[in-house]
C-alpha cells in the first residue's frame, strides 16, 4: 500500500475537475483533518472527486440532530461516522458497574439515533466505522468471560453494528476491526499523533481506511468487479497439465497442493456469491477440460465456469472474447495468472482489466489476493447465485446465432417469453441492485436504495415496471426496470435500465410498447425521456432517437397518440394491469 506522503504527492498531479463528484460529510469525535486529506487523495487515485464537508470537532450528536446544520445543507451522498475506540474506552471507564454491563446496548442506541436522524433529514447513505479491538488487560483472558470488561462490550458492539447493517440497507460498515487484523495494531495506531494532535490512526493507516471507504462508495455506485478470468497451469493447480498429466499435477491435501485447493475453494465461493468465473489459458482444450471433469481434488468443475477460452491464442484476445460473451466492461474484470509475461501483456493491451501481481510462492496467492479487497459489494440477492448459469446459457445463444443468416429468424427461434409487473417486496431488492450496479444501459444513472424504491412505490403518481425474460435456453431473470412519474399530461422516465445480456433481442421496443400502453391508461399524451451522459453509458446516447422520440432540448419526447407499436419476437405471458 502506498504511504500517506506519497499519496499526497500524487494527489497534487491530478486534474480532479475531470472526475465525477461525490459529496461526503465526515463526522468524528477526534481530529479528522488528516483523515479527510487521505480520503480526498485516495478518491482522486480512483478517479473520484470527493467534495468533503467536515463537521466541528466531537459534535456528532448535535450536528445530526440539528435539521438546520450545514451537514444537511451540504446534501451529502454519504455521511461518514468515525467514533474513536480510545474515546469509547474512556466513556466505559466513566460508567458505573451496572452501566458497564449494558454499555454495548447503550452505545448501539446512540448509533441508532445518529442513523435515524440522518435518514430522516437527508437521502445520504451512512458509512459507519466499526471499532478495532483494544484490550486494556484489566482482566487478562478472563475478559472473554465477564461483561464487566471493555473487550467483552467492544466485541458485542461490533456484532450489534453488523446486525444494524443487516436491518438498515442504507448503513454500510467500514470494517476497521478487520483492517487491524490485516496490518496489525502497531501499524494502525499512532500514540504520538493521538497525544500531539488527537489523531487516532497513523498516517499510513489512514490510507488503508480511506481505501476501505472508497471501496464502499465505488461498489454502491456500481463500480464492481464482476468476473475473474483464470489461467490454469501453476495458477489453479501446480504443474503443467500437458506435460505432467492428470495424475501428477499438484492438488489436494498434500504439500503445495493445499494452496491451490484452498484458492479454488475461495473462487468457488466467489462464484456462489455471483462473481463470474472464466478461463483463459494456453492449452489443448480437451486435456484442460479433463482436469475439471476427472481430477478428484478439483474444487472447481466445468459447471462453475461461464466461458472456457482454452486454446493457443494470446490471452488478451481470449479475454476480449470472454468480454464479448459476457457483455461487461473490461474494468469489471480481474485476471489471475502466475506468469509475469502474460500479466504484463494483458495489462498493456487491456489496461482497464485489473491484473494483480501474484506472489511467486503459490502458498501466498490467497492471502495476498484477500488484502486487495477486489470484490467489494453493496448488495446481495438470490439472483446473484444464478449468474454463472445465465452466462453459460448466453454462450449457447451466441453459438446458435451463428447458424442463422436472418436475425429475425434467430430471435423467433428463441421462443422468448416476458412478464411485466410492478415492483413488490420480492422484486424490490433486485430492482435496487439494478439501479446501483447498472452503468451501460442506464439513461440517467440514478441510484436507489430499497428504502428509496419503497417510497416511490407508495407514490400514486409513480409508475414502476419490472420485466423478466426467459427463452428456450433458460431464464434471464429480471432484465429491465422502468420508473416513470406522471406530471400533468406527461410521463417522465426517471429510470430506464436494461441488462446488456439482452441487447439486440428487441427488449427495448417491447418495453416501450408497454410503457405507451401504461401512459395512455394514466391520461398521459406524451412520454418524456432524458439522457444524462456518464463515462460508461455512451451505449444508449441514441436510444430515444432510435425509438422515434423527438429532441426538444434537453429532453426527448414521444407523442403517445401517434405511436405505432413495434413488432417484436417476444410473447407476453403476464402484463402489468392498466391504471384507469
Amino acid at each position: 500500500m502506498i504511504s500517506f506522503s506519497e499519496l499526497k504527492k500524487q494527489f497534487k498531479n491530478h486534474q480532479i475537475s475531470q472526475y465525477p463528484t461525490v459529496k461526503l460529510a465526515v463526522l468524528a469525535d477526534s481530529a479528522s483533518q488528516l483523515f479527510c486529506q487521505a480520503l480526498k487523495a485516495w478518491g482522486v487515485s480512483q478517479k473520484i472527486n470527493f467534495d468533503i464537508w467536515e463537521a466541528d470537532y466531537d459534535q456528532i450528536y448535535s450536528t445530526v440532530s440539528d435539521g438546520e446544520s450545514d451537514l444537511y445543507k451540504h446534501n451529502a451522498d454519504y455521511v461518514v461516522i468515525f467514533q474513536s475506540v480510545k474515546k469509547l474506552i474512556y466513556q466505559f471507564y466513566k460508567s458505573g458497574n451496572d452501566e458497564r454491563q449494558n454499555f454495548a446496548d447503550s452505545h448501539i442506541h446512540f448509533v441508532q439515533h445518529i442513523c435515524t436522524q440522518v435518514n430522516e433529514k437527508s437521502k445520504a447513505k451512512i458509512i459507519y466505522l466499526n471499532f478495532p479491538e483494544v484490550d486494556d488487560k484489566l482482566f487478562g483472558n478472563y475478559a472473554n468471560k465477564t461483561n464487566q470488561s471493555f473487550l467483552f462490550q467492544l466485541r458485542q458492539i461490533n456484532i450489534e453494528l453488523m446486525m444494524l447493517g443487516q436491518q438498515y440497507k442504507e448503513i454500510h460498515i467500514c470494517d476497521i476491526a478487520s483492517l487491524q487484523n490485516e496490518i496489525g495494531k502497531r501499524n494502525l495506531f499512532s500514540e504520538q499523533l493521538y497525544v500531539t494532535a488527537d489523531t487516532i490512526y497513523s498516517l499510513d493507516a489512514l490510507v488503508h481506511v480511506a481505501k476501505n471507504i472508497t471501496d464502499i462508495v465505488l461498489a454502491a455506485r456500481g463500480h464492481l468487479k464482476k468476473c475473474v478470468v483464470l489461467d490454469l497451469d501453476n495458477t489453479l493447480w501446480g504443474g503443467i497439465i500437458g506435460d505432467d498429466g492428470l495424475e501428477n499435477i499438484q492438488l489436494g491435501s498434500l504439500g503445495i497442493g493445499k494452496a491451490f485447493t484452498a484458492f479454488q475453494k475461495w473462487l468457488k465461493e466467489l462464484k456462489n456469491r455471483g462473481i463470474i468465473l472464466a478461463v483463459s489459458s494456453k492449452n489443448t482444450e480437451h486435456i484442460a477440460r479433463e482436469v475439471f471433469e476427472k481430477h478428484p481434488d478439483m474444487a472447481l468443475r466445468m459447471d462453475d465456469i461461464a466461458v472456457f477460452a482454452v486454446n493457443w491464442d494470446n490471452k488478451a484476445d481470449n479475454i476480449r472474447h470472454i468480454q464479448s460473451v459476457l457483455n461487461i466492461g473490461f474494468d469489471s474484470m480481474v485476471f489471475f495468472d502466475d506468469n509475469p509475461f502474460e500479466r504484463d501483456m494483458v495489462q498493456k493491451h487491456l489496461p482497464d482489466v485489473t491484473v494483480p501481481d501474484l506472489p511467486e510462492d503459490p502458498a501466498e496467492y490467497l492471502s495476498y489476493i484477500c488484502t486487495l479487497n477486489l470484490f467489494e459489494t453493496a448488495s446481495l440477492t438470490a439472483d446473484d447465485a444464478k449468474r454463472t448459469k445465465q452466462y453459460q446459457e448466453e454462450a449457447k445463444r451466441i453459438s446458435i446465432q451463428k447458424s442463422f443468416v436472418n436475425e429475425g429468424d434467430f430471435l423467433a427461434s428463441l421462443n422468448m417469453l416476458a412478464e411485466v409487473s410492478q415492483m413488490d417486496s420480492f422484486i424490490l431488492p433486485r430492482a435496487a441492485q439494478l439501479t446501483q450496479r447498472s452503468n451501460q444501459f442506464n439513461l440517467r444513472t440514478v441510484r436507489y436504495t430499497d428504502a428509496d424504491l419503497q417510497r416511490l412505490q407508495a407514490d400514486p403518481s409513480v409508475l414502476t415496471m419490472a420485466i423478466t425474460l426467459r427463452d428456450k435456453f433458460g431464464d434471464y431473470g429480471m432484465i429491465s426496470l422502468v420508473i416513470g412519474k406522471i406530471t400533468g399530461n406527461e410521463l417522465f422516465i426517471d429510470t430506464w435500465i436494461m441488462s446488456c445480456r439482452v441487447l439486440k433481442r428487441g427488449v427495448e421496443k417491447f418495453v416501450l410498447n408497454e410503457l405507451v400502453r401504461q401512459a395512455e391508461s394514466r391520461g398521459a399524451t406524451a412520454i418524456v425521456g432524458e439522457y444524462l451522459p456518464t463515462a460508461k453509458n455512451g451505449l444508449v446516447k441514441d436510444h430515444y432517437q432510435q425509438l422515434g422520440f423527438q429532441y426538444t432540448n434537453p429532453y426527448w419526447k414521444l407523442d403517445v397518440n401517434g405511436f405505432q407499436p413495434f413488432e417484436t419476437a417476444i410473447e407476453v405471458v403476464s402484463k402489468l394491469q392498466l391504471t384507469t
